[in-house]
């Protein structure tokens, strides 16, 4: 369309927007109508409303677009920036946007609607249930959080006219939700802003502080970057390389996180002046820092090479920072003009080839961490404490990058460890993990890992996950599939076991006849399908006793002949879970219980734990619920005639102070043919009293333990606790 046309059929507002979009996107002609009937549409459907400033609604809606058009997005998105109230504060429903524009465009709106729903406050699960909702409302595209920025920014550019309460309770969470998803999104430029305006609300004193002391130098810091840029301005003619050199100092929030960080003053913190290089190649990237440390004297531990290990947002950039003129520090970033055009607006820079058909993959690439959180959202219901974590390490995490043997780069968060690493190379050699190589040298899975480690992972197919791995891994892809493997292992299992004591406890019960009955009643027990009910029995939420009484009235077992048959306990076939037989039911895994350490050799009951399954005690463990109710938890099960397992035994000594008494415990030990898990002795005066774990085959091989042990002269005491 002629230009001259449209600058007499169209307002001036609106001619403004559409030169902004033509800068980047010369295809915007055939869009014009589109955008005229979306312009139209909302400043129609705001017509009546006003800001608390005085200043019509559709201002916002208007400057919402223009900052979209600075990310250079897509003529949908524009849409939908100007449209993104019209849900919340119209009688316009999705439906009707849907026939108007299109169904991408309502979905778009919708997503920033539901956002804009959430009231973030700092209840941990009130917090974690709203960012499950935020983050699930973008699952389906990503524009809908870009749309969000550019409405919070503005918002926080107007935030003057709001009261004092909501401005701190706006900022609050534009700081501790936006600016970190920003962050992790590679939109730096927003991030940056968005943190500073928080800033403004939160410490107004510190920050009209750090604003004027900045002003005040203002004049001293320019001269000096200028004169830097001079010096390298002419170094890099003289070698003919082409650039834009960039000076600032960093932003106010920025500053004060480092003097709160290093506990100092404004005065002294040094590096603070920044200079960007934009370069119109990768090769010149790399020329540009070796003239600069010709120059002058890098300090090596600030060198970062994110151009060679992109971080997983995207962002690619050289970093140094050198001791320039007065000893000043500085730092420098040098990056191509392309790699600053993604950093600066970082996802919303690929949807230009989104639009042209152009790396189609790459937004996932750059979006994998969330579409992992969000499948995260969607299968794992972990606790509120539990996503928070993940969400933390997500959203303010520092990488590393290790390397595969064949070369191939993996970026993981700072702490990650040898098995985190197996499951970002696949979920399958995480489960099949039992040990690792880092830089050729056998590690534990646990071990943590430094950018630039060679990592190789060593598998087996006879490994099982262990709980353990979950207090050791830090990523979310980790800890949800060791989770779910959890979550679906120990539910066919409990299924399982419900199935086998509901058999049998009816069979002992002399009610054969009710066994089909009652298992298809289900419902009546409040159980949406079979498994279930069965999955509830085996982890111990209900009673054979309980459903009985419910289902079966006329059947109801009598106090006498519940406290009579105390041990209810069927004798079938037998199965073994580390070398425990559970009478009767098949393939389940036990725990023992922390506080009485049972130990082959000891007489030995199974309770039915809620939520665990079954816990192995001694007979005499004083942990046995004996309230009448709790008798139904109980199960017969002994020690298996063919372990090959040890086992820890708590012993409790007390001895003689006396020189050498820890070595002879030692070496007695040591000639029993087993070994110290761990010892804690503390002396006190002429005695020494304390804990030792041994490694044993069971409760024989203990006793001979501690009959050796009673002979160490000095001894006063060996007791197993």
């Amino acid at each position: 369309m002629d230009p001259e046309k449209i600058n007499k059929k169209y307002p001036k507002e609106f001619i403004d927007l559409i030169d902004r979009i033509r800068k980047y996107n010369p295809q915007v002609e055939k869009d014009i109508p589109l955008l005229w009937k979306t312009y139209n549409f909302a400043k129609k459907g705001h017509a009546n409303q006003f800001r608390l400033s005085g200043v019509p609604y559709f201002a916002h809606l208007y400057n919402t677009t223009i900052i979209l058009t600075e990310l250079s997005m897509d003529t949908t998105t524009i849409c939908a920036g100007l449209l993104h109230d019209i849900l919340e504060d119209t009688e316009f429903s999705k439906k009707i946007i849907a026939n108007e524009f299109s169904e991408t465009i309502a979905n778009i709106v919708e997503g920033v609607t539901k956002i804009s729903d959430i009231k973030f406050n700092s209840q941990e699960d009130r917090q974690a249930n709203n960012f499950r909702k935020m983050l699930l409302s973008v699952a389906n595209d990503i524009r809908v959080i870009i749309v969000k920025f550019a409405d919070r920014l503005n918002n926080m550019r107007t935030l003057d006219a709001m009261p004092k309460s909501k401005q701190k309770r706006i900022s609050l969470e534009t700081r501790d939700v936006y600016a970190p998803l920003a962050h992790r999104l590679g939109m730096y430029k927003i991030k940056s802003e968005l943190e500073d305006l928080s800033f403004k609300y939160l410490q107004s004193g510190q920050y009209k502080f750090l604003k004027k002391e900045v002003l005040k130098n203002r004049k001293s810091f320019d001269e000096y970057i200028n004169k830097f840029k001079k010096i390298i301005h002419n170094s890099l003619i003289e070698n003919n390389i082409s650039a834009k050199i960039l000076g600032r100092t960093k932003n106010l929030s920025s500053i004060n996180k480092k003097m709160n960080r290093q506990n100092k003053k404004l005065d002294e913190i040094f590096d603070i002046l920044a200079i960007r290089i934009l370069v119109d190649k990768v090769s010149d990237c790399y020329a540009v820092l070796g003239i600069i440390h010709q120059q002058f004297k890098p300090i090596t531990e600030r060198f970062r090479d994110f151009i060679a290990t992109p971080k997983s947002n995207g962002y690619q950039s050289v970093h140094t920072t050198i001791i320039g003129q007065e000893g000043k520090n500085i730092e420098i970033q040098i990056r191509t003009n392309e790699m600053n055009r993604i950093a600066e607006t970082g996802i919303a820079a690929h949807w230009k080839y989104k639009e042209t058909g152009k790396d189609m993959d790459e937004i996932d690439k750059k979006i994998l961490w969330l579409r992992e959180l969000i499948d995260i959202l969607k299968h794992d219901p972990d606790s509120s404490e539990d996503f928070m974590e993940i969400l933390k390490i997500d959203l303010f995490k520092d990488e590393i990058f290790v390397f595969t043997p064949k070369g191939d780069l993996i970026t993981l968060p700072q702490k990650a460890t040898a098995l985190d690493f197996a499951f970002a190379v696949h979920t399958e050699i995480g489960f099949s993990c039992i040990g690792s190589k880092v830089n050729s040298r056998i590690v534990p899975l646990n071990t943590t890992l430094s950018s630039g480690d060679k990592v190789e992972i060593l598998t087996s197919n006879n490994i099982k996950p262990s709980y353990n791995w979950l207090k050791f891994v830090k990523t979310n892809r980790a800890k949800s599939r060791i989770r779910r493997w959890f979550r679906k292992n120990e539910y066919i299992e409990s299924v399982n076991l419900g199935k086998e004591i509901l058999d049998k406890k009816l069979r002992k019960a002399k009610m054969t006849d009710k066994i089909k009955i009652i298992s298809k009643k289900y419902e009546e027990m409040g159980f949406q399908t079979q498994d279930l009910f069965y999955q509830s029995i085996g982890k111990g939420e209900i009673t054979i006793k309980e459903i009985i009484d419910k289902l079966c009235k006329e059947n109801k077992l009598s106090d006498d002949e519940e406290t009579k048959n105390k041990k209810f306990f069927p004798r079938f076939h037998k199965s073994t879970s580390k070398g425990v037989t559970v009478q009767g039911v098949n393939n389940i895994m036990v725990n023992f219980d922390k506080g009485c350490n049972p130990i082959p050799g000891d007489d030995i009951v199974g309770y039915i734990t809620r939520g665990k399954g079954i816990t192995i005690h001694r007979s005499d463990c004083p942990n046995i619920p004996t309230e009448e109710k709790e008798l139904d938890r109980l199960i017969e099960v002994s020690w298996d005639k063919n372990i090959d397992y040890t086992f820890y035994s708590h012993l409790n000594i007390l001895s003689e102070n006396r020189n050498g008494i820890l070595n002879d415990i030692s070496n007695v030990i040591k000639n029993m043919k087993t070994s110290i898990a761990s010892i804690s002795l503390k002396s006190q005066d002429t005695v020494v009293q304390g804990n030792i774990i041994i490694i044993v085959d069971n409760l024989k091989h203990t006793k001979n333990v501690i009959k050796k042990l009673k002979k160490i002269p000095g001894i006063i005491k060996v007791e197993r606790t």
